[in-house]
């Protein structure tokens, strides 16, 4: 998430930033932020000076009382209760304001670094370096599940019975082999120096917001219902959650790790519209 200071004092360079991303629906939350912060502001600036009203009244009391001015420490004690009022109303503010700012903010994108190259979507990317040409056979090129299922390694109509769509099952060598290539992955990055964890497949809603927007966690994740946890839909988001609110030593960097886990994902909206959904 952008720091607010940051988008405070640069908000052009934040809707610029939007464009690029040709996320123009969002340019609205920039102007909103701003003057919900203007308000967050003030009522913080308001419930300081009430604080410090109420603080210099209360220290008026206790002398009043010393000087056995009963009657004029009761009326002081009147003001102090009005004070605690409007510090309760502007309590509520502040949490509020606060609120519609986060919710906002979560929704507006960080800032790319100055080397990305804009493009709407992938039929406009750059390429930045290629090896030899591509070979395009003289023969159909079998999709891969078809390939899995002639070696008798898939088995989707168990699983559409089981899960629906969209699941399968691994068979005999296939399986075997999977689980081949993650050892061989894992080992691989361990040889590299890196250490391998195993991660907790769920985190709460607090790690979930440090790591996506709102938008994205409804898009992907699944809540489990009744409690503050989520599925995660890679390892990524517990390895991050991992250095949650911890401060990290310069001389203990670079963290190398390296993980893996299930990803559970809805896939809703585009993403992988471009493949066969059999598998």
């Amino acid at each position: 998430m952008i720091d607010i200071k940051f988008l405070r004092e640069n908000p052009d360079l934040v809707k610029e930033n939007i464009k690029k991303k040709f996320q123009d629906h969002k340019l609205a939350l920039v102007d909103e932020v701003i003057e919900l912060d203007v308000k967050n502001r003030e009522v913080k600036l308001n419930g300081d000076n009430l604080r410090s009203k109420r603080k210099a009244l209360s220290s008026q009391i206790g002398e009043l009382m010393k000087s056995g001015k009963k009657e004029e420490a009761e009326k002081v004690k009147t003001q102090v209760n009005e004070i605690n009022s409007e510090l309760e109303e502007n309590e509520k503010l502040e949490t509020q304001y606060a609120e519609e700012i986060k919710s906002r903010m979560m929704k507006i994108p960080n800032i790319m670094h100055d080397s990305v190259p804009i493009g709407k979507d992938d039929s406009e990317n750059i390429e930045i370096q290629k090896f030899g040409e591509p070979i395009v056979p003289d023969y159909e090129i079998p999709f891969h599940g078809e390939i899995l299922e002639n070696l008798g390694g898939l088995d989707l109509d168990s699983a559409r019975r089981v899960a629906g769509n969209g699941f399968y099952y691994l068979m005999g060598n296939v399986a075997r082999l999977h689980s081949a290539v993650l050892t061989y992955a894992r080992d691989f990055m361990i040889n590299k120096g890196f250490t391998y964890c195993i991660p907790p497949y769920m985190i709460r809603s607090d790690v979930v917001t440090g790591v996506m927007s709102f938008e994205e966690m409804d898009a992907m994740m699944y809540k489990i219902e009744g409690e503050d946890l989520y599925l995660i839909g890679t390892s990524e988001h517990s390895m991050i959650g991992k250095f949650k609110d911890q401060i990290l030593k310069k001389e203990n960097m670079p963290y190398t790790m390296t993980s893996y886990s299930p990803c559970f994902r809805k896939e809703k909206g585009a993403h992988g519209i471009e493949e066969r959904r059999s598998l």
